[in-house]
C-alpha cells in the first residue's frame, strides 16, 4: 500500500517479508525459512519467492501464499536464521533480481524506532534485524513509519517527535492495492492503517493489546527517515550488526531489551493445551443468526462501556470464540440488519440507547 502510494500502483517492486506470523497462524514458534515451504521459486543463491502455489510444510502454518495471490508485487521470503549478515545477502540478491538500486523499509506502527525500554514493546527483533541487514548492504536505504502507534508497541506521543514532517498521507484511493486482503488476514495494525486511510477516527479495540488504539489525524501518515537516523535511535539494531545466526540475535535482544520474543513464543506454545478429544457434533442452533446476534449484542454492550467505538474482526472472533462458519453467519446478519456497522476493515460498535 505504501509502495503504491509513493511510487504508483503500476511501479514494479519486490516485497521482502518474514514468514513470522505468530501462533495465531503458525503453531511453530519463531520464523519460518525456505525449507519450511514447498513450491518456492529461486531468485538468487539464498533468496526464495513465495507464490500462490507455495505451501507451508506441516505442522508449520503461513498465510504468505494466499497473500501472494492478493498482492501485485512478488513476495520474497526473508530468512533470519543467518542473522543480519545472512539477511543482507538475501537483500542484495533481491536487488539484483529486480534490478533495484534502493531499499524502502516500511514498518506499520513504529517499533522499528524502539529504544528497547518501552513497557509495551513485544516484537522488536524482526524490525531491528532488517535495519542491521540493510546497513550491511551497499544499497541506499530509507526507513518509513506508517501509522505511528498503531501496533500498540511504541506510543504515538513518543514517536511523533522523532518523525518530523509527514512524507505522505494515505487516502482511501491508496487502499485499493490491498482491498481484498483484510477480508481474511488477521493483521490488526495493518487493518488499522487501512481504516485510518479510509477516514476512520476514534478508539479501536484490538485483540493483541490490553489497551485500545486511538485513530488520530496522524494515523494515516507515512514518515521517512534516513537509515542512519533509525540506527541511531534503535540500539538493538546496532547490537545486531555482524550477527551470523538468529541465536546470536536473540541474545542481543535479551541484553538490550531484556527479553527474547522467540523465547516468549516457545513458552506460550509449550503452555497450550494438548489436542482435545474430537468435539461432539455442533448443534445447528448454535449457528442461528439470532443466537449469535444476542451473544454479540451482550459482548458489544460490555465493550462499549469500556470506551471502545471500533473493533477489529480478530477481536470479535477471538473474544466470542467463533468458528469460521459462525463468524460468517454473524457477519451476514450484521451486514443485513445494520449495514453501517461494517467500516471496512473494522466494525463500528453501537452505543446503548
Amino acid at each position: 500500500m505504501v509502495h503504491a502510494a509513493l511510487h504508483g500502483a503500476d511501479a514494479p517492486a519486490l516485497v521482502l517479508t518474514y514468514a513470522w506470523e505468530r501462533l495465531v497462524v503458525d503453531p511453530v514458534p519463531g520464523p519460518r525459512r525456505p525449507s519450511d515451504f514447498t513450491g518456492t521459486v529461486p531468485a538468487g543463491p539464498t533468496l526464495r519467492l513465495v507464490t500462490p502455489t507455495s505451501a507451508p510444510r506441516p505442522p508449520a502454518g503461513s498465510l504468505l501464499p494466499r497473500l501472494a495471490a492478493d498482492l501485485r508485487p512478488e513476495l520474497g521470503l526473508l530468512d533470519p536464521y543467518g542473522g543480519a549478515v545472512g539477511l543482507a545477502q538475501q537483500i542484495t540478491e533481491a536487488a539484483a533480481y529486480c534490478q533495484a538500486d534502493r531499499i524502502d523499509v516500511v514498518d506499520v506502527g513504529g517499533d522499528v524506532l524502539a529504544d528497547g525500554t518501552e513497557p509495551t514493546l513485544r516484537s522488536p527483533l524482526g524490525d531491528a534485524l532488517a535495519l542491521a541487514a540493510c546497513a550491511h548492504t551497499a544499497l541506499a536505504t530509507a526507513v518509513h513509519v506508517a501509522g505511528p502507534g498503531l501496533d500498540s508497541e511504541v506510543p504515538e506521543s513518543a514517536l511523533l517527535p522523532l518523525l518530523g514532517t509527514p512524507l505522505h498521507m494515505l487516502t482511501a484511493a491508496d487502499t485499493v492495492a490491498v482491498e481484498r486482503v483484510f477480508d481474511w488476514h488477521p493483521s490488526e495494525a495493518s487493518a488499522l492503517l487501512v481504516a485510518a486511510a479510509r477516514g476512520t477516527r476514534g478508539v479501536c479495540g484490538t485483540r493483541d493489546s490490553a489497551r485500545p488504539v486511538t485513530l488520530t489525524a496522524a494515523s494515516p501518515h507515512v514518515y521517512r527517515l534516513p537509515l542512519a537516523r533509525a540506527l541511531e535511535i534503535n540500539p538493538l539494531a546496532r547490537a545486531l550488526a555482524g550477527t551470523t545466526a538468529l541465536a546470536a540475535a536473540e541474545r542481543a535482544s535479551e541484553r538490550v531489551c531484556g527479553f527474547s520474543e522467540i523465547a516468549r513464543e516457545r513458552d506460550r506454545a509449550a503452555r497450550l493445551a494438548p489436542p482435545a478429544a474430537p468435539a461432539a457434533p455442533v448443534d445447528d442452533r448454535a449457528l442461528a443468526p439470532q443466537a449469535l446476534a444476542e451473544r454479540f449484542a451482550q459482548w458489544e454492550r460490555a465493550t462499549v462501556r469500556s470506551g471502545i467505538a471500533y473493533v477489529t474482526t480478530r477481536r470479535i472472533v477471538e473474544e466470542l470464540d467463533l468458528g469460521q462458519d459462525e463468524f460468517a453467519t454473524l457477519r451476514t446478519h450484521l451486514s443485513t440488519t445494520a449495514p453501517t456497522r461494517h467500516v471496512p476493515p473494522l466494525w463500528r460498535l453501537a452505543a446503548e440507547g
